[in-house]
Order: C-alpha cells, then sequence, then structure tokens
C-alpha cells in the first residue's frame, strides 16, 4: 500500500510540474520588458501571435533595445532595415519580412504576410510597400545617435566593414569597390564588424507557449550593424532565426546570422528534441555543428519543448536570456556559459 501511495505522489508531483511549465514565454536576451508584455497578454487569455507580436514590438519600441527597431545599427548607406520572422505552429505558417525599410514595427508586418499573403518572405522596397498597403506609416528609421554613429564609422575609412577580396584595400578605405582580378578564396571567418555583446547581437527572439501545448516563435531585428545594403539576416529565414514544430517544441537563435542560416541551427535543435535529446542537449549539439566549421563563432540557441522544459547553449560569449511560466510567476535572467573547443 506504502509503495503504491508513493508512486501516486510521485505522480501527481511530476504532473504539478509540469502545469507548471505551461504557458511559458522566452526571449534570447536579458530584456525584461518584452517577456513581461507577451506573459500578461498570455495570462488574460490573448492569443500567442499576439502575445509573441507584442513582446517583440516592446522591443522594436525600446530605443535603448540599438539591435532591434528603428534607429540603431545602419547599414553602410546610413539607413537601418528591418528583419522579422513570426511562425505559428498549430498551423506551421510562417510570415517574414527582410531589408524591409521605413517602417518601424517589422513583427506587425510579418503578421500581415503570414494572415493575408499565401506566401512566407517578403524583402526589400516591395515589402515596404505591402506594408503601407496594409496601413502602415512610412517614416525614417534613422535616429540621431544612428546617424552619428555612421558619420563616425565614415569618418574612421568605414572600418570596420564586410567586404574582402577587393580593391581599393577595404581595411583601408571606403570604396567604392571591385573584386580582385583571380583573387584565390579567402576563408576570413568572422569580420570585426561582426564582434557581438549585449548592445551588437543581433536578433530578439522569443517562443511562447500556453496552457495547451500549442506555440509560437518570432524574431525580430535591424540586422548587423555597417552590413552591406541589401543584406538578409538569420531572423528572418524559418529554420535559422525561429524554428517551431506545434508537436515538439522551438527554438530561437541570435549571433552571427550570416554564419547561422547556413547550418539553419533552429530547425536542428527541434529535430534533436524529436529523437530524444533534452533542450540544452540540443542546442549543444545545434552548436557544436556550426563550430567544426567557424571557430570564432559567436552566438547562442534558447531551446523549449512542447511541456515547457527549457535551456540554451552559447559558444564564444556569455549570454543570458529572459524566461517567466507559473513557476517563476515574473520575468527571470538565467545565465548561459559558454562552451569551449574542447566540448567537439
Amino acid at each position: 500500500m506504502f509503495k503504491k501511495e508513493l508512486q501516486l505522489i510521485i505522480l501527481l508531483y511530476y504532473f504539478s510540474m509540469v502545469s507548471m511549465s505551461k504557458p511559458i514565454v522566452i526571449n534570447t536576451w536579458p530584456w525584461k520588458s518584452p517577456t513581461l508584455g507577451a506573459w500578461e497578454v498570455l495570462k488574460s487569455n490573448g492569443s500567442l501571435l499576439d502575445a509573441v507580436v507584442k513582446g517583440c514590438t516592446i522591443a522594436e519600441e525600446d530605443r535603448s533595445i540599438t539591435t532591434v527597431g528603428w534607429g540603431g545599427s545602419p547599414a553602410e548607406n546610413g539607413e537601418t532595415a528591418l528583419d522579422a520572422l513570426l511562425m505559428d505552429g498549430p498551423t506551421h505558417n510562417v510570415g517574414a519580412v527582410g531589408s524591409l525599410k521605413r517602417v518601424k514595427n517589422a513583427i506587425a508586418v510579418a503578421r500581415h504576410v503570414l494572415e493575408n499573403t499565401q506566401h512566407t518572405f517578403l524583402v526589400g522596397e516591395d515589402a515596404t510597400r505591402f506594408a503601407i498597403d496594409m496601413g502602415f506609416k512610412e517614416e525614417d528609421l534613422r535616429s540621431e545617435e544612428s546617424i552619428l554613429q555612421w558619420k563616425e564609422w565614415k569618418n574612421n575609412k568605414c572600418q570596420p566593414n564586410f567586404w574582402k577580396n577587393v580593391w581599393p584595400n577595404s581595411t583601408e578605405s571606403c570604396g567604392p569597390y571591385k573584386p580582385l582580378i583571380n583573387q584565390l578564396y579567402s576563408n576570413h571567418e568572422i569580420n570585426e564588424a561582426g564582434k557581438l555583446d549585449i548592445n551588437n547581437h543581433d536578433t530578439i527572439g522569443m517562443i511562447a507557449i500556453n496552457k495547451d501545448g500549442d506555440i509560437v516563435a518570432g524574431t525580430s531585428s535591424n540586422g548587423a550593424t555597417f552590413k552591406i545594403t541589401g543584406r538578409v539576416g538569420d531572423s528572418p529565414i524559418t529554420g535559422s532565426g525561429a524554428y517551431v514544430d506545434n508537436d515538439i517544441g522551438a527554438a530561437v537563435a541570435t549571433g552571427d546570422g550570416d554564419i547561422m542560416m547556413r547550418f539553419l541551427p533552429s530547425y536542428q535543435a527541434v529535430e534533436n528534441m524529436r529523437h530524444g535529446m533534452s533542450p540544452t542537449e540540443a542546442a549543444v549539439d545545434a552548436l557544436r555543428r556550426i563550430v567544426k566549421y567557424y571557430k570564432k563563432f559567436e552566438g547562442a540557441l534558447v531551446v523549449v519543448n512542447k511541456q515547457g522544459d527549457y535551456g540554451a547553449s552559447c559558444y564564444g560569449w556569455n549570454f543570458q536570456y529572459s524566461v517567466v511560466n507559473e513557476k517563476l510567476m515574473v520575468p527571470t535572467i538565467v545565465d548561459v556559459f559558454p562552451l569551449h573547443n574542447g566540448f567537439l
């Protein structure tokens, strides 16, 4: 009798812990306000799409977060362009925009792609025209800070930048550049322009799961600072910036998007969970595949399964993310320490 009672107690404890894990909101950086905003939508019985759009919008509008939304990360022409993605787990539908110009709320435009078109991804000036048709206002995405940042960069001979194998020498001048003739391929892994930290990390990625286990993920970014005009990062690419399988879980990525999009790490992490890995194990394995080729890579993955269990991994930097669920009740910062070459 005692053994059966103990088994029942353990079983009840397990299910209570699972129920405490959902609903849940996770955000790839230690910004509590976007996480709280999404959480409040969920707690008031709002939809998952509403929650993720709300959370990402808060980050887009917060000018202290300079790598998301308008007013930061100028391209080499001085303008700011935005990338965003929204993925709905129950329908496996996606809406995304890349290199969106002169429209501030990129995640909301991505939602219109998801809900009002049969397409997945709109880019550039055509994405801007679409946004205007959907009722968005066209306005300058530059700020006083981004204009000053760009002018200082120009005065410093456009250093650092993302060019290679060109003339004039891209480490000494602003160009315009032409390709070097008969130049042997040079494998430049990471340019100094791409070095990442809390103030230059490219993307907010957010995952929300409701009490029923349905999942939505979203991303928003203004891209790499001083990027070549027209560059689209990994954040609006399904499977790279974010990925959801409503039966398994979700993952969101941040870091060097030009490298990450070559590996689809968010998709890989979710597939790893399908094959039995924990969220943390899934993240580690996905990063291992990148570091095998790019030893100077910097990036991170946050992964959550359908039950609300979560984990993360990072490489090349110290990383923090924000999470809230029924057990935590308030957005909580989690520290993740970087993997080292020895983990390969």
